[in-house]
């Protein structure tokens, strides 16, 4: 069964850049992604990857900002944030998908997640 497991999390100031990973043991799936959740919101889509064709989407929020990519040899997937701001405070989670064809950004087509790391912005 494949785990996931988050890395890179912590506590910055705005303006400031954190770089998450993602280790998969086993099969990565067809896509790959980072979601995050915040206190009372719901859990949204931040960016996402084709593990076969290195499609990627990033949600407008982020765009400019957050980079996505993969390390194939060491099957791990990585997140890089730049310019942090407050609003970008949330649980921040690796999920995958063995589906061919999805919505890239809406998590209810991942089948497998990670435990989560924790990102606090502070203004």
């Amino acid at each position: 069964q494949v785990q996931l497991v988050e890395s890179g999390g912590g506590s910055v100031q705005a303006g400031g850049s954190l770089r998450l990973s993602c280790v998969a043991s086993g099969y990565s799936g067809n896509w790959m992604g980072w979601f995050r959740q915040a206190p009372g919101k719901e859990r949204e889509g931040v960016a996402a990857i084709s593990t076969t064709g290195g499609s990627t989407y990033v949600t407008t929020t982020v765009k400019g900002r957050f980079t996505i990519s993969q390390d194939n040899t060491k099957n791990t997937l990585i997140l890089q944030m730049n310019n942090l701001k407050p609003e970008d405070t949330a649980m921040y989670y690796c999920a995958q998908s063995s589906a061919r064809s999805l919505a890239p950004l809406v998590a209810s087509y991942y089948n497998t997640w990670g435990q989560g790391t924790q990102v606090t912005v502070s203004s």
